[in-house]
């Protein structure tokens, strides 16, 4: 049964619309391989290398280059569909991690060589990241895109719930490599999944691949909203990755825990965040996006000042709490804000440039964090709520109310 633009909304309804339970299911599936592969990177650069310098360039490498290459992505979703962009990218991703593990059991990985490979399994994830968030608003109508974008969002709260405990639990107890091998085949996995999924959009109208590309950039940097998002949550995230590269090497080194400690504590934020976004989901955001917005980053800023000031993990435990409830006015309105905003013409494009000026701040925040965690973790969690704080101002000069 497909869902018509004037039925009442509710969840239920959403999932009775053709596609969606596949769609949410392959995204589930690699957003958790995403999650995983985050912090089992960073973990077994800590482990095999011994700095927090090379974690943090793990992390920066296995985001950054994609991020630059995005215009081209969301100009290649438009040309060919989503679906088997995002099959490919699955599948890319899959092989340099076995790559990984091959070369890590081996005991011939470096640091040159693990850099080299997760720059490459960057390149393509815009791919499927852009393309699984375009897909939501063509499946879905209009009066059903707040709980659409309350599951999307969900998608990554489940998989920060899940993943994170999974990929410390394995890492303390078998190692990174077996952590690796099962994350290759949780893409390969979702690679199937998302493979017998419609594009309802299909191929639309483009020229050449470098002039769409460039009409994309263009078409953000001067559309208002996505411009003045791109300001605001990019230096917001900036602060989240400080705070990712922070956290573990606060446990581990700080706090007397260990990596199993680590991905527990990203999985109470997760569980404190799927609360909150299905509960902020269920409400109408138009009118009020700049002050809810603006509230969010506020009480994320509140979550790394609890962090900064932590005796122990319990109190660490609490940090990560505040910053779950955040997440879930944070993602509802930053979803939706951004298709409401948006010529449908333009989702691919649009979405692969605004989503990766977005989360460019993460990357370079890891990097940034990788070298001062070095020194001072104090130092990065400081860092952290003064941005975020910053990025709350910023909202209500860079984004338009209207």
């Amino acid at each position: 049964m497909s869902v018509t633009p004037d039925a009442s909304p509710s969840y239920r309804r959403l999932f009775s619309i053709e596609g969606f339970s596949r769609l949410v299911s392959g995204m589930i599936l690699a957003r958790t391989a995403n999650t995983m592969v985050s912090l089992v990177l960073v973990l077994f650069a800590l482990d095999r290398f011994h700095t927090a310098t090379v974690a943090g360039l793990v992390a920066f490498l296995s985001l950054a280059p994609g991020l630059v290459l995005s215009p081209i992505a969301g100009a290649l979703l438009d040309r060919h569909g989503r679906t088997r962009l995002m099959v490919f990218d699955y599948c890319v991703a899959a092989a340099c991690l076995a790559l990984i593990v091959v070369l890590g059991a081996t005991n011939v990985i470096t640091e040159a060589l693990l850099l080299a490979i997760v720059t490459v399994m960057s390149l393509t994830f815009p791919l499927s990241t852009t393309g699984v968030r375009t897909l939501f608003p063509l499946l879905v109508p209009r009066p059903l895109w707040e709980r659409a974008n309350a599951i999307d969002s969900n998608g990554y709260v489940v998989s920060s719930i899940f993943g994170p405990a999974i990929a410390g639990g394995l890492v303390a107890t078998v190692g990174s490599l077996w952590a690796l091998a099962l994350t290759s085949v949780m893409y390969a996995v979702a690679a199937f999944v998302t493979s017998r999924l419609r594009d309802p959009l299909g191929v639309v109208p483009h020229g050449g691949l470098i002039q769409d590309a460039w009409a994309g950039l263009v078409y953000v940097v001067r559309h208002p909203t996505l411009r003045g998002l791109a300001i605001t949550i990019s230096t917001a995230n900036i602060a989240g990755g400080l705070f990712y590269i922070g956290l573990p090497v606060l446990v581990l080194l700080r706090l007397g825990g260990d990596a199993a400690r680590v991905g527990q504590l990203f999985t109470l934020q997760g569980l404190t965040a799927a609360v909150s976004v299905l509960l902020v989901g269920r409400f109408g955001t138009a009118g009020r996006e700049r002050e809810l917005m603006a509230g969010s980053i506020l009480l994320q800023s509140l979550g790394y000042l609890i962090a900064l000031l932590a005796p122990d993990l319990l109190i660490v435990g609490v940090a990560m709490l505040v910053l779950g409830i955040a997440t879930g006015p944070f993602d509802v309105v930053l979803f939706t804000m951004r298709q409401r905003r948006t010529d449908p013409a333009w989702l691919g494009r649009a979405f692969a440039v605004s989503m990766s000026l977005n989360f460019i701040g993460f990357p370079v925040g890891t990097a940034i964090g990788g070298a001062i965690a070095a020194g001072s973790v104090e130092a990065v969690f400081a860092a952290a709520v003064a941005l975020t704080v910053i990025a709350a101002a910023i909202t209500f000069f860079a984004v338009p109310k209207e």
